[in-house]
């Protein structure tokens, strides 16, 4: 039996992580998104004991991924349909805003440096929440709701900005959209196999599409796998290498982050939770199993 964890500990308390869904860097500490433990946890230092990581928010329900402009941190309340923002102080995180009725169960945010907007993506109705920071304050306004009228009603995990477009993987359409960034008009539908179709995220790695996967079209997890393409147009015909061998050919692959000069990929569902890795030279090499 667990020990009971108290809702606003400083430390985790747990040692092992229940379906986490993201691991990254912002500023100079590292942040696990530990999704069925309903909390997002921090540390200054990767290599800390997970018990002993400190906790920046429990006031979530299945949360998925956090993001950051480098002074509000952003959270994604997956089934409380919320978005949190919080700021650093010297002992831990202050609660800044909470945002209600973000679509149906929001998975994924990214804060893009480029136009200096935090982006939040409503996972089944296609939209996506942007929010602008009012100059001078730590205060987000929700700029406007952009909406995929293909993707409503469609499981999209994720979203990947690559300059002018940004990719989105739809299971129920078993295709990756490529839609305008600032229209959102669908510019182009790479359909892929039934058998890849339950798609978590595209990341660009090395020079490849990368692709992690959950499930087939029909939602059957042992389907679950991590490829690679030099297109989308070879992920769409099948011109693709599976990966998921290197990753002990078990468990689920979701997202993926880039730093400390690494790739850290999620992997759900069997031991090791998180994998690091190098790829250079079509190579993936130094692949390492965390927590």
């Amino acid at each position: 039996m667990s020990p009971l964890i108290p809702v606003y500990a400083a430390e985790n308390g747990y040692s092992y992580l229940l379906m986490p869904t993201q691991i990254t860097k912002i500023n100079n500490t590292y942040f696990i998104v530990d999704c069925n433990h309903n909390q997002i946890i921090y540390s200054d230092n990767l290599g800390t004991e997970l018990r002993y990581w400190q906790v920046m928010t429990r006031n979530t329900q299945s949360p998925h991924a956090i993001t950051s402009d480098g002074e509000i941190y952003m959270v994604t309340d997956t089934d409380n349909n919320r978005i949190l923002t919080f700021e650093k102080k010297y002992d831990g995180f202050k609660p800044l805003q909470t945002f209600e009725n973000v679509g149906i169960r929001p998975h994924y945010a990214y804060y893009d440096y480029t136009d200096g907007l935090f982006y939040a993506w409503s996972s089944m109705t296609g939209e996506m929440y942007i929010y602008q920071k009012t100059p001078g304050t730590k205060s987000l306004t929700l700029q406007e709701v952009k909406s995929i009228p293909e993707l409503n009603d469609c499981y999209v995990r994720s979203f990947t900005i690559l300059g002018d477009v940004i990719l989105f993987p739809a299971v129920e359409l078993g295709s990756i959209l490529m839609v305008d960034k600032n229209t959102f008009e669908v510019i182009h539908t790479y359909p892929v196999d039934d058998s890849i179709a339950g798609m978590v995220q595209i990341s660009a790695v090395d020079g490849y599409f990368f692709l992690t996967v959950s499930t087939d079209r029909q939602y059957n997890q042992q389907a679950s796998t991590v490829i690679r393409a030099k297109s989308l147009e070879d992920l769409s015909n099948g011109n693709y290498e599976s990966l998921y061998h290197l990753f002990g050919g078990n468990g689920t692959p979701y997202y993926v982050s880039h730093f400390d000069g690494a790739y850290y990929m999620i992997h759900e569902n069997a031991a090791p939770n998180v994998y690091r890795f190098h790829a250079e030279n079509n190579s993936i090499y130094d692949i390492k199993g965390m927590f």
